[in-house]
């Protein structure tokens, strides 16, 4: 079998954005795509599960004048120099030069996820997004002090077959204890792509989104979560129709 090799890589670019790109962006959401586990090859233009592109649409519909944008990373996957966390600081400061000094919040998926909080110490970034975060299951711990001043949500199918949701659970347990702003949902009977409840998990990300680049008040479970200590707010489940009531 011959040998796979990584092809060229392109430049990092913002993709098309969601929202009134007419008006002045008050704040701005990076969606990180995910891709893999170690694999450095050029991004493929099929997402398999969530894509960027959608899940941007979703989080900023509605919400006035938030913006959003996918992110074109160079490479699927996290491969071997972690070129995600570093396209993911360029599309911070990407932003930064086309919309000035507005709030970030920066949401990724799978290793999208990873990169979303391992680039969280830009100074623009006001929060991180994190679902279904493919994480090591070895080697150094990741990191967690860049994520002080960060409002975090981290949202974990518990029957995930690619990343062990006790992972994120043990990140968000150490990040905890250097930034109160951290809480995470448990999605119940749901996997790595969280396609069974994607509904509710749609709502609570664009709770977030509002809440922590709006100013705006988090829903009930949001909030209940953010406030309440280890292990109960990093281990809150996601009740089913979360969120029903608001037009996605």
């Amino acid at each position: 079998m011959t040998e796979q090799r990584a092809t060229p890589v392109r430049e990092a670019r913002l993709g098309r954005p969601a929202g009134p790109v007419r008006t002045a962006p008050h704040a701005v959401v990076l969606v990180l795509p995910g891709g893999g586990e170690a694999s450095s090859l050029r991004r493929q233009r099929a997402a398999p599960a969530w894509t960027a592109r959608t899940l941007a649409r979703r989080l900023v519909r509605g919400t006035e004048p938030l913006l959003a944008h996918p992110v074109r990373l160079r490479c699927r996957g996290w491969g071997e120099e972690g070129l995600p966390v570093q396209d993911a600081r360029w599309a911070v400061e990407e932003v930064g030069r086309r919309y000035g000094d507005v709030p970030v919040c920066l949401a990724g998926v799978d290793t999208g996820a990873r990169a979303a909080l391992q680039a969280a110490g830009h100074p623009a970034v006001a929060s991180v997004l994190a679902l279904g975060p493919r994480l090591p299951e070895s080697g150094e711990p990741e990191p967690v002090r860049q994520l002080l001043g960060r409002k975090v949500l981290i949202a974990h199918g518990t029957e995930d077959e690619r990343t062990e949701p006790e992972l994120s659970y043990r990140l968000a347990e150490r990040a905890k204890k250097v930034n109160a702003d951290v809480c995470r949902f448990e999605v119940h009977s749901d996997g790595h792509a969280l396609r069974q409840h994607r509904f509710e998990v749609t709502a609570l990300a664009r709770d977030f989104v509002r809440g922590t680049l709006c100013d705006l008040d988090f829903a009930r479970p949001l909030a209940d979560a953010m406030a309440a200590p280890p292990p109960i707010g990093l281990r809150m489940p996601l009740a089913s129709g979360f969120g029903r009531s608001l037009r996605l």
